[in-house]
């Protein structure tokens, strides 16, 4: 699968937009004393996690992306997917394991199906 044909979600950049102020309103504290720099560590790590954090589809798996790692899940093992309470996407594991997917609310469900090349039933009424 060429990379045009994933489907990407991720957290909105304003997140990395407000790691990068963070760091720079950090500064002055880390550099005040040599023991505070590791107070930068903590926008970094933000604004990575913003950089990075996500799902992608395609026809053949989901790839649920962290701050450090992946998880690749074929769509052979997603028996359902569906939103919690909270509005977040959720796919069902064919051994019943839930997974929680990042960056992917209820309402982009229909997108992330039709990474799959498959339609989604009409629904009735």
């Amino acid at each position: 699968m060429s990379r045009a044909d994933t489907v990407r979600f991720r957290y909105n950049q304003a997140i990395l937009v407000a790691a990068i102020v963070a760091f720079i309103g950090a500064l002055p504290l880390a550099t005040a004393r040599w023991w505070l720099l590791w107070v930068l560590l903590i926008p970094v790590a933000l604004g990575a996690w913003a950089w990075r954090a996500g799902t992608d589809a395609d026809a053949r798996e989901l790839r649920l992306r962290a701050l450090v790692g992946q998880r690749r899940v074929p769509w052979t093992r997603v028996a359902e997917l569906t939103a919690d309470a909270r509005g977040r996407a959720v796919a069902r594991l064919d051994d019943g394991e839930t997974l929680v997917l990042p960056a992917v609310r209820a309402a982009d469900l229909p997108r992330l199906v039709s990474a799959t090349g498959q339609e989604l039933p009409e629904s009735a009424g």
